[in-house]
Parts: C-alpha cells; sequence; structure tokens
C-alpha cells in the first residue's frame, strides 16, 4: 500500500498503533478516515478510563447516592466506549479479505455483492 494518511495528533499509544495498522492495509476515502480517527479517539479514552479504575485507591465498588453499593460508574463508561469502538468499526467495514488488494472496503463490498448476485465488476 503506498498511499500515506497523516495521522491526527493525540490519538493514544493503542489508538496510534491502530491507526498505523489499518492506514497501511487499506486505501480509505474521507469519510473513512473520518470514522478510523473517530475509533482511535475511543481507543484513547477508553485507555484513560481503564487507568483511572486501575489506579491505586481505585474500586470496584463504590457507595450509591442512597448509601447502596454500586458499581463504579467507570464500569459502565468503559463498557459504553467498547460499543462505540464496535459501531464505529463496523460502520467503516474493513473486510479482511482485501488485505493488500489496495481496494477500499467499500470497493471491496461492491465486489463481493456483485459476485454473489451474478453481476460483472
Amino acid at each position: 500500500m503506498t498511499d500515506s494518511y497523516p495521522k491526527p495528533e493525540n490519538l493514544g499509544d493503542r489508538g496510534e498503533r491502530f491507526w498505523d495498522s489499518v492506514t497501511s492495509t487499506y486505501k480509505l476515502r474521507a469519510d473513512e478516515l473520518i470514522l478510523l480517527e473517530d475509533a482511535c479517539r475511543e481507543i484513547k479514552l477508553i485507555d484513560k478510563l481503564e487507568e483511572a479504575i486501575n489506579s491505586d485507591g481505585a474500586k470496584m465498588i463504590v457507595t450509591g447516592g442512597y448509601e447502596q453499593e454500586v458499581a463504579n460508574p467507570l464500569i459502565t463508561e468503559i463498557r459504553q466506549h467498547r460499543g462505540m469502538v464496535a459501531r464505529l468499526l463496523n460502520q467503516l467495514k474493513l473486510p479482511e479479505e482485501s488485505r493488500g488488494s489496495g481496494m477500499s472496503p467499500s470497493d471491496v463490498a461492491r465486489k463481493a455483492a456483485n459476485a454473489r448476485w451474478g453481476n460483472a465488476g
């Protein structure tokens, strides 16, 4: 893959590794780059939330508003952000079979649909 995409700043370590992995494997359109950047930023946010919950003194169970024991709200936040990453990646539609083909994810999907329905393409 010869295309080079400028890496956005402040993606965090895992976000940068994911950006590099995807952009070195796939040819992406502008809208796909936005989804990829959003996914990388979500990955960074998840890492920060996990760091906060794993820090010294953080508790998995905290006292709720009615003095009851509840799960630390960061656990819910992490789960929600992981779901967002999954949705963004689903929207990005990075097919495994396109690796090294130089085709965009949408081109690969179009080719697969044409093959399935017997259309030339």
